[in-house]
């Protein structure tokens, strides 16, 4: 039992779950804060919460200091660039098609990781198991919503969700290519911190200052928030450094987040009930995940052979 809970496929599981429960939080905090005030904000906790369960103060500030250009990199990249493209992204377009674009990750990611990696290239297989996923982010996203283009911004949104899904990918290929030896969690402590204080300084001539009061269910949902990230993103950056993972392979998982934010919304919300459209895009996108995961066990079949060859 122990040897599953440690491995690849169910930490994957369990941070798209975490992820999947975000898209609640992020509505309530919205209704009350501003978006990069709100952000900066929780990513500044869930950054203090990683660094009070490390619980090494002298060893994480010496890895800070031995490998700060690289924490001030992926601050800057993938807690404030990728951040401010999502959240300016999804204020200019319908959430149907935010949540078609934002779901198309994997595949972008797949595509930096095919000129990053020699051994983690675009093979066909590989192709058409992610565009089976993005095709059934697409049918739970249609079913839910329509997609009506209201104005040249939404091409602007548009622009900045794709540009938002390209920049992840660069972001998982930095972490999996980093060989420097630093802990993921203080990793994913330090750029929380860093990335988190970026957005909130930001925020300050964009946004204004915000101070309250706030309700009870601000407080709930920021507390939550700021605990999924804390455990998401250090699940994510273990999983990235892990010896043999690939970033494509990895990625893929995140199909499952739009999955699993559906069931949880029928299962806690009274006026969500499942429907036709939405579980045939679930089973689409479980034929993905097993389509992807034969292609990944054939390849490294052939990859066992010629090494014995």
């Amino acid at each position: 039992m122990k040897n599953i809970l440690r491995t690849t496929t169910f930490l994957a599981i369990i941070a798209c779950w975490l992820w999947s429960t975000a898209f609640v939080g992020v509505k309530i905090g919205l209704e009350h804060h501003t978006p990069f005030q709100f952000a900066g904000i929780r990513f500044f906790i869930s950054g203090v919460l990683i660094f009070l369960y490390f619980g090494k103060p002298r060893q994480y500030l010496l890895q800070l200091k031995q490998n700060l250009k690289f924490i001030l990199l992926l601050s800057l990249i993938q807690i404030f660039a990728q951040y401010a493209l999502f959240y300016s992204g999804i204020n200019l377009l319908p959430s149907s098609l935010s949540a078609m674009i934002i779901g198309s990750q994997p595949l972008f990611i797949a595509m930096v990781a095919h000129f990053s990696f020699h051994n983690d290239r675009m093979t066909l297989r590989k192709t058409l198991s992610i565009l089976i996923g993005v095709v059934g982010i697409a049918i739970i996203s249609l079913g839910r919503t329509s997609v009506e283009m209201q104005g040249e911004l939404e091409w602007l949104g548009i622009c900045l969700l794709l540009i938002n899904n390209i920049v992840s990918g660069y972001s998982n290929v930095l972490i999996a290519k980093n060989t420097s030896g630093i802990s993921p969690v203080v990793l994913s402590s330090t750029s929380l911190i860093i990335g988190g204080l970026m957005l909130s300084v930001v925020s300050v001539p964009l946004e204004g200052i915000h101070l309250g009061p706030f309700p009870a269910e601000y407080w709930y949902a920021l507390a939550w928030l700021s605990f999924l990230s804390a455990a998401a993103i250090t699940i994510w950056y273990s999983l990235l450094k892990r010896p043999g993972v690939k970033v494509s392979i990895l990625n893929v998982w995140k199909f499952l987040i739009p999955v699993l934010g559906a069931a949880l919304s029928w299962l806690l919300l009274s006026n969500e009930k499942p429907d036709l459209i939405s579980v045939l895009g679930m089973l689409v996108i479980a034929l993905s995940l097993i389509s992807l995961n034969y292609a990944n066990r054939r390849d490294q079949q052939k990859q066992q052979t010629k090494k014995t060859e």
